[in-house]
Protein backbone atom coordinates (compact mmCIF):
# COMPACT_ATOMS: atom_id res chain seq x y z
CA UNK A 1 0.00 0.00 0.00
CA UNK A 2 0.98 3.32 -0.85
CA UNK A 3 2.64 5.63 2.23
CA UNK A 4 0.32 8.63 0.62
CA UNK A 5 -3.11 6.56 0.48
CA UNK A 6 -5.72 7.29 3.13
CA UNK A 7 -7.47 4.14 5.32
CA UNK A 8 -10.97 3.66 3.58
CA UNK A 9 -10.04 5.73 0.68
CA UNK A 10 -10.68 2.77 -1.40
CA UNK A 11 -13.82 2.29 -0.17
CA UNK A 12 -15.22 5.58 -0.36
CA UNK A 13 -13.79 5.70 -4.32
CA UNK A 14 -15.96 2.32 -4.72
CA UNK A 15 -18.94 4.37 -3.42
CA UNK A 16 -18.25 7.27 -4.70
CA UNK A 17 -17.82 5.43 -8.06
CA UNK A 18 -21.43 3.70 -7.74
CA UNK A 19 -23.19 6.69 -7.10
CA UNK A 20 -21.66 8.48 -10.01
CA UNK A 21 -22.55 5.17 -12.26
CA UNK A 22 -26.36 5.30 -10.58
CA UNK A 23 -26.70 9.44 -11.20
CA UNK A 24 -25.26 8.81 -14.53
CA UNK A 25 -28.25 5.98 -14.94
CA UNK A 26 -30.94 8.74 -13.56
CA UNK A 27 -30.05 11.06 -15.90
CA UNK A 28 -30.12 9.00 -18.68
CA UNK A 29 -33.29 8.56 -18.32
CA UNK A 30 -34.81 11.57 -17.81
CA UNK A 31 -33.45 12.53 -21.27
CA UNK A 32 -34.67 9.54 -22.40
CA UNK A 33 -38.44 10.39 -20.96
CA UNK A 34 -37.92 14.18 -22.20
CA UNK A 35 -37.42 12.99 -26.03
CA UNK A 36 -39.80 10.22 -25.56
CA UNK A 37 -42.50 12.72 -24.59
CA UNK A 38 -41.21 16.25 -26.93
CA UNK A 39 -41.39 13.42 -29.96
CA UNK A 40 -44.80 11.88 -28.95
CA UNK A 41 -46.19 15.58 -28.28
CA UNK A 42 -44.80 16.86 -32.15
CA UNK A 43 -46.07 13.93 -34.19
CA UNK A 44 -48.21 11.80 -32.45
CA UNK A 45 -47.69 8.17 -32.54
CA UNK A 46 -50.10 6.18 -35.24
CA UNK A 47 -53.80 5.19 -33.40
CA UNK A 48 -52.90 1.34 -34.26
CA UNK A 49 -49.57 1.61 -32.65
CA UNK A 50 -50.98 2.98 -29.28
CA UNK A 51 -54.52 0.50 -29.37
CA UNK A 52 -52.10 -2.18 -29.60
CA UNK A 53 -50.30 -1.75 -26.43
CA UNK A 54 -53.38 -0.30 -24.60
CA UNK A 55 -54.37 -4.12 -25.12
CA UNK A 56 -50.96 -5.73 -24.58
CA UNK A 57 -50.69 -3.76 -21.55
CA UNK A 58 -54.49 -3.65 -20.16
CA UNK A 59 -56.63 -6.45 -21.45
CA UNK A 60 -53.57 -9.00 -21.35
CA UNK A 61 -53.16 -7.76 -17.36
CA UNK A 62 -57.21 -7.98 -16.93
CA UNK A 63 -56.60 -11.45 -15.11
CA UNK A 64 -52.85 -10.92 -12.94
CA UNK A 65 -54.73 -7.62 -11.87
CA UNK A 66 -58.06 -9.27 -10.91
CA UNK A 67 -56.55 -12.14 -9.29
CA UNK A 68 -54.38 -10.29 -6.75
CA UNK A 69 -57.12 -7.15 -5.81
CA UNK A 70 -59.51 -10.12 -4.87
CA UNK A 71 -56.91 -12.21 -2.51
CA UNK A 72 -55.44 -9.17 -1.44
CA UNK A 73 -59.07 -7.57 -0.70
CA UNK A 74 -60.11 -11.13 0.96
CA UNK A 75 -56.94 -11.32 3.50
CA UNK A 76 -57.51 -7.88 4.52
CA UNK A 77 -61.27 -7.90 5.38
CA UNK A 78 -60.59 -11.51 6.83
CA UNK A 79 -57.29 -9.99 8.75
CA UNK A 80 -59.14 -6.52 9.39
CA UNK A 81 -62.86 -8.19 10.74
CA UNK A 82 -61.69 -10.18 13.80
CA UNK A 83 -59.72 -7.37 15.13
CA UNK A 84 -62.35 -4.47 15.07
CA UNK A 85 -65.35 -7.48 15.65
CA UNK A 86 -63.60 -7.03 19.63
CA UNK A 87 -64.80 -3.21 19.21
CA UNK A 88 -67.86 -3.78 18.07
CA UNK A 89 -66.93 -1.54 14.98
CA UNK A 90 -66.68 -4.79 11.83
CA UNK A 91 -68.95 -2.46 9.90
CA UNK A 92 -66.44 0.23 9.37
CA UNK A 93 -64.30 -2.85 7.23
CA UNK A 94 -65.60 -2.45 3.87
CA UNK A 95 -64.79 1.57 4.17
CA UNK A 96 -61.35 0.75 5.59
CA UNK A 97 -60.52 -1.67 3.00
CA UNK A 98 -62.21 1.36 -0.52
CA UNK A 99 -59.32 3.37 1.39
CA UNK A 100 -56.61 1.63 1.87
CA UNK A 101 -57.18 0.23 -1.97
CA UNK A 102 -57.81 3.60 -3.36
CA UNK A 103 -55.33 5.58 -2.15
CA UNK A 104 -52.62 3.27 -1.67
CA UNK A 105 -52.58 -0.97 -2.27
CA UNK A 106 -54.94 -0.40 -5.55
CA UNK A 107 -52.32 1.69 -7.75
CA UNK A 108 -49.16 0.02 -5.99
CA UNK A 109 -50.12 -3.12 -6.64
CA UNK A 110 -51.10 -3.03 -10.02
CA UNK A 111 -47.93 -0.93 -11.36
CA UNK A 112 -46.05 -4.20 -9.10
CA UNK A 113 -48.33 -6.23 -11.07
CA UNK A 114 -47.00 -4.38 -14.62
CA UNK A 115 -43.54 -4.17 -14.10
CA UNK A 116 -43.52 -7.95 -13.82
CA UNK A 117 -45.92 -8.81 -16.56
CA UNK A 118 -44.93 -5.82 -19.06
CA UNK A 119 -42.33 -3.95 -17.68
CA UNK A 120 -40.45 -7.57 -18.88
CA UNK A 121 -42.12 -7.72 -22.29
CA UNK A 122 -41.05 -4.32 -22.93
CA UNK A 123 -37.52 -4.60 -22.57
CA UNK A 124 -37.31 -7.96 -23.82
CA UNK A 125 -38.42 -6.95 -26.81
CA UNK A 126 -37.18 -4.01 -27.30
CA UNK A 127 -33.26 -5.19 -26.08
CA UNK A 128 -33.92 -8.31 -28.68
CA UNK A 129 -34.59 -5.45 -31.80
CA UNK A 130 -31.68 -3.81 -30.21
CA UNK A 131 -28.85 -6.26 -30.62
CA UNK A 132 -30.06 -7.86 -33.78
CA UNK A 133 -30.13 -4.18 -35.18
CA UNK A 134 -33.66 -3.22 -35.86
CA UNK A 135 -33.71 -0.26 -34.15
CA UNK A 136 -30.57 0.56 -35.90
CA UNK A 137 -32.18 -0.37 -39.15
CA UNK A 138 -35.09 2.17 -37.88
CA UNK A 139 -32.51 5.31 -37.70
CA UNK A 140 -31.15 4.18 -41.23
CA UNK A 141 -34.36 4.43 -42.99
CA UNK A 142 -35.40 7.72 -41.31
CA UNK A 143 -38.05 6.40 -39.32
CA UNK A 144 -37.97 7.56 -35.42
CA UNK A 145 -37.96 4.87 -33.16
CA UNK A 146 -39.24 7.06 -30.38
CA UNK A 147 -41.82 7.70 -31.99
CA UNK A 148 -42.61 4.16 -33.11
CA UNK A 149 -41.43 2.10 -30.25
CA UNK A 150 -41.79 4.37 -27.25
CA UNK A 151 -44.75 7.23 -27.29
CA UNK A 152 -46.81 3.96 -28.25
CA UNK A 153 -46.29 2.53 -25.05
CA UNK A 154 -45.49 5.27 -22.84
CA UNK A 155 -49.03 6.64 -23.85
CA UNK A 156 -50.74 3.61 -23.49
CA UNK A 157 -49.42 2.79 -19.99
CA UNK A 158 -50.45 6.05 -18.75
CA UNK A 159 -53.91 5.19 -19.94
CA UNK A 160 -53.74 1.46 -18.71
CA UNK A 161 -52.58 1.81 -15.70
CA UNK A 162 -55.53 3.88 -14.01
CA UNK A 163 -57.96 1.73 -16.00
CA UNK A 164 -57.03 -1.39 -14.17
CA UNK A 165 -56.16 0.42 -11.37
CA UNK A 166 -60.35 1.22 -10.67
CA UNK A 167 -60.69 -2.60 -11.46
CA UNK A 168 -58.45 -3.39 -8.71
CA UNK A 169 -60.36 -1.21 -6.54
CA UNK A 170 -63.66 -2.44 -7.39
CA UNK A 171 -62.30 -6.11 -7.35
CA UNK A 172 -61.17 -5.58 -3.82
CA UNK A 173 -64.26 -4.06 -2.62
CA UNK A 174 -65.89 -7.67 -4.33
CA UNK A 175 -63.62 -9.81 -1.74
CA UNK A 176 -64.17 -7.57 1.19
CA UNK A 177 -68.16 -7.69 0.88
CA UNK A 178 -67.69 -11.01 0.48
CA UNK A 179 -65.75 -11.57 3.80
CA UNK A 180 -68.29 -9.24 5.63
CA UNK A 181 -71.27 -10.05 4.45
CA UNK A 182 -71.28 -13.89 4.46
CA UNK A 183 -68.33 -15.06 6.11
CA UNK A 184 -68.61 -12.36 9.07
CA UNK A 185 -72.32 -11.85 9.22
CA UNK A 186 -72.23 -8.01 9.33
CA UNK A 187 -75.31 -6.39 7.85
CA UNK A 188 -75.45 -4.73 4.42
CA UNK A 189 -77.09 -1.61 4.91
CA UNK A 190 -74.40 -0.90 7.73
CA UNK A 191 -71.16 -2.52 5.54
CA UNK A 192 -72.54 0.13 2.46
CA UNK A 193 -73.08 3.16 5.18
CA UNK A 194 -69.89 2.78 6.78
CA UNK A 195 -68.64 2.66 3.02
CA UNK A 196 -70.36 5.80 2.02
CA UNK A 197 -69.22 7.79 5.24
CA UNK A 198 -65.81 6.60 4.84
CA UNK A 199 -64.49 7.36 1.41
CA UNK A 200 -64.35 10.36 -0.31
CA UNK A 201 -63.96 11.22 -4.18
CA UNK A 202 -60.19 12.53 -3.26
CA UNK A 203 -59.48 9.14 -2.29
CA UNK A 204 -59.93 7.67 -5.74
CA UNK A 205 -58.58 10.20 -7.59
CA UNK A 206 -55.22 10.52 -5.64
CA UNK A 207 -54.99 6.87 -6.26
CA UNK A 208 -55.67 6.99 -10.24
CA UNK A 209 -53.22 10.59 -10.29
CA UNK A 210 -50.79 7.87 -8.67
CA UNK A 211 -51.54 5.15 -11.38
CA UNK A 212 -51.05 7.78 -14.04
CA UNK A 213 -47.36 8.42 -12.61
CA UNK A 214 -46.33 4.32 -12.06
CA UNK A 215 -47.57 3.70 -15.76
CA UNK A 216 -45.15 6.71 -17.09
CA UNK A 217 -42.40 5.42 -14.55
CA UNK A 218 -42.67 1.37 -15.84
CA UNK A 219 -43.35 2.10 -19.81
CA UNK A 220 -39.92 4.79 -19.59
CA UNK A 221 -37.61 2.62 -17.52
CA UNK A 222 -38.31 -0.75 -19.63
CA UNK A 223 -37.89 0.86 -22.85
CA UNK A 224 -34.69 2.59 -21.63
CA UNK A 225 -33.51 -0.83 -20.70
CA UNK A 226 -34.54 -2.00 -23.76
CA UNK A 227 -32.77 0.40 -25.59
CA UNK A 228 -29.81 0.11 -23.81
CA UNK A 229 -29.35 -3.30 -24.10
CA UNK A 230 -25.96 -4.65 -25.58
CA UNK A 231 -24.28 -8.21 -25.40
CA UNK A 232 -26.44 -10.63 -27.32
CA UNK A 233 -29.09 -12.90 -25.38
CA UNK A 234 -27.47 -12.53 -22.38
CA UNK A 235 -27.62 -9.09 -22.11
CA UNK A 236 -31.39 -9.14 -23.33
CA UNK A 237 -31.63 -11.42 -19.85
CA UNK A 238 -29.99 -8.45 -18.15
CA UNK A 239 -32.11 -5.97 -19.37
CA UNK A 240 -35.45 -7.75 -18.47
CA UNK A 241 -33.98 -8.23 -14.96
CA UNK A 242 -33.53 -4.90 -14.44
CA UNK A 243 -36.13 -3.45 -16.07
CA UNK A 244 -38.45 -4.92 -13.70
CA UNK A 245 -36.86 -4.74 -10.73
CA UNK A 246 -35.69 -1.00 -11.45
CA UNK A 247 -39.47 -0.16 -12.18
CA UNK A 248 -40.55 -2.20 -8.94
CA UNK A 249 -38.43 0.35 -6.80
CA UNK A 250 -38.93 3.35 -8.64
CA UNK A 251 -42.67 3.15 -8.34
CA UNK A 252 -42.16 2.86 -4.57
CA UNK A 253 -40.22 5.90 -4.15
CA UNK A 254 -42.30 7.63 -6.35
CA UNK A 255 -45.34 6.38 -4.35
CA UNK A 256 -43.31 7.82 -0.97
CA UNK A 257 -43.03 11.22 -3.12
CA UNK A 258 -46.51 11.65 -4.55
CA UNK A 259 -48.41 10.75 -1.23
CA UNK A 260 -45.86 13.36 0.88
CA UNK A 261 -47.21 15.49 -1.39
CA UNK A 262 -51.19 14.83 -0.93
CA UNK A 263 -50.26 14.82 2.63
CA UNK A 264 -48.67 18.29 3.13
CA UNK A 265 -51.17 19.74 0.30
CA UNK A 266 -55.00 18.09 0.68
CA UNK A 267 -54.78 15.84 4.38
Amino acid sequence: MSPHRQPGSAAFGSIGGWLMDKLETVGGMLVFYGRAVGRSFRHLPRSKLITTQMYRIGVQSISVVTLTALFTGIVIALQSVNQLKLFGAEGYVGGMVSVIFARELGPVLTAIMLAGRVGAAMAAELGTMRVTEQIDALETLASDPFNYLVGPRVIAASIMTPLLTALAIGVAQVGSFFVCIVLAGVDPGIYIAELGSLTDAWDMVSGLIKAFAFGQVIAVISCYYGFSTHGGAEGVGRSTTAAVVVSAVNVLIVDVILTTLFFIAFD
